[in-house]
């Protein structure tokens, strides 16, 4: 049966039967009369943990698909106009991270496409949340409520997981409220699954359902050590396979989302693959896991460190790298100019650099789907420059996919033009497209050009 990916979570019962000294600290021991011997409960140190945990309502609209000559205007006026979009809804849960602030952690998949979120607290209040900032490529989006009655979670230190610790997870199943299941670490730094952009996963034997998505994971003390975030289900259903983002991750994503509203990435600028077993026996370094540098960019953080194509990346900031997705995520996830330790092989020997993290250029941008542009909602755009001319066109953002039924979509922009100017500012990159966008109008002027050809349209 072909495997799929779910997103939701919860957490299969994986209860320690004996030893109730592996409860010693929060957990508190009562007794069974009848046997007059102690048995464990997680009960205490729920009690203080599940006030945290929030369920998170969204509403929202979706496009609805239109007939292909609805797109003619000639053929439009013989058609009956039918409704361009929908009403959605959505559940999930969230973590209070920061009572003071309130501050609220949860996944980017819970409340996409979101016009209106409600958060709804233990004690059944229910709130009107404001969106900080979202990262899709890491599935965390971050929240904040205007109360004074708000529990927050101590935050653990998730790199000092190992596989068989024993963990719970909170979080509104099938909507059905605060439920608490647990189950163990099953493997850690888990990558390459498809799921998000930049992976490193804690892995559990966790029942996880939909509408778990955003929830607790927590160690036997009471602390936060993940987000759930996914499942492996083969029938759509929880197999003991789930996935959660790791607190130390969602930490660094958060205090950016904070700061910036958004993320600005790292770059080491290098092209990378995985050391396979036949290249590691070719380049004489059988038993090395690392990243295999192809090419290096000129100029660029790596390039100014002195490391060269060949060189295989195995440690950044005494870090293990296992392969090419592990360097990405541990680059993408440190700020711009943070100072980095790399440990690389070359020829056979262990070299050490030290270096900056550099930042993406106009020439090295990676391409970015718009989420919180109303009017570009769903358009997917890419940076050009110099180095990476489009057309002819050296300045502007390229769109490299849209999705279908859009409102850009509907007013006819299509992949492949490159928007010049915005309501008559010109644009090179997303952050000079949010400025010449003002989000209180209800249309925006857009200047593109089109193959040899240059347009004006209008989004409403």
């Amino acid at each position: 049966m072909k495997k799929q990916l779910l997103f939701g979570l919860t957490l299969s019962i994986a209860i320690i039967s004996s030893a109730s000294h592996a409860f010693s600290d929060s957990p508190e021991a009562s007794f069974d009369s009848s046997a007059n011997r102690p048995v464990p409960t997680l009960a205490p140190m729920l009690k203080k943990v599940l006030p945290s945990v929030v369920n998170i309502s969204t509403q929202g609209t979706v496009a609805v698909a239109q007939h292909p000559l609805m797109n003619d205007p000639f053929f439009r006026q013989f058609i009956p106009k039918m409704p361009t979009e929908r009403q959605t809804q959505g559940i999930g849960s969230g973590v209070i991270v920061d009572a003071n602030k309130g501050y609220i952690l949860t996944n980017n998949h819970v409340i996409a496409n979101a016009d209106t979120i409600f958060v709804t607290l233990k004690n059944k209040q229910k709130l009107k949340a404001k969106l900080i900032g979202t990262d899709a490529e890491t599935d965390i989006a971050v929240l904040q409520v205007d109360s004074h009655d708000l529990t927050d979670i101590p935050l653990s230190n998730s790199d000092q997981l190992q596989v068989g610790d024993f963990v719970v997870a909170i979080g509104n199943p099938f909507g059905l409220g605060h439920t608490v299941t647990s189950g163990m670490v099953s493997a850690l730094g888990r990558t390459n699954l498809g799921i998000e952009g930049y992976e490193n996963f804690i892995q559990t034997d966790a029942s996880i359902n939909p509408g778990n998505s955003g929830g607790a994971l927590i160690d036997l003390r009471g602390h936060l050590i993940g987000i759930n975030s996914a499942i492996l289900a083969p029938s759509g259903g929880n197999v003991g396979i789930g996935f959660s983002i790791p607190i130390n991750m969602a930490k660094k994503v958060m205090a950016q989302l904070i700061e910036h509203g958004e993320i600005k990435r790292g770059l080491l600028g290098v092209q990378i693959q995985d050391l396979s077993p036949d290249l590691a026996e070719a380049m004489n370094l059988q038993g090395i896991q690392g990243a295999l540098v192809s090419r290096v960019t000129q100029h660029s953080a790596a390039d100014k460190a002195g490391i060269q194509a060949g060189d295989v990346i195995v440690a950044i900031n005494d870090k293990k790298i296992s392969g090419s997705s592990a360097l990405r995520t541990n680059i993408g996830l440190k700020r711009v100019g943070e100072k980095i330790r790399i440990d690389y092989y070359r020829h056979g020997k262990l070299n050490t650099v030290h270096t900056r993290v550099g930042t993406l250029n106009s020439g090295q941008q990676a391409s970015a789907t718009v989420h919180d542009i109303p009017l570009l909602k769903g358009t997917t755009l890419k940076a050009l420059s110099k180095q990476t001319p489009y057309q002819g066109s050296s300045q502007g953002l390229l769109i490299t996919d849209i999705k279908a039924n859009s409102p850009a979509a509907r007013v006819g922009l299509m992949e492949g033009d490159i928007i010049l100017a915005v309501n008559k500012r010109k644009v090179s990159n997303l952050s000079e497209l949010k400025k010449a966008i003002n989000l209180s109008l209800r249309q925006v002027l857009i200047h593109l050009q089109r193959g040899q050809n240059f347009l004006y349209l209008v989004i409403k």
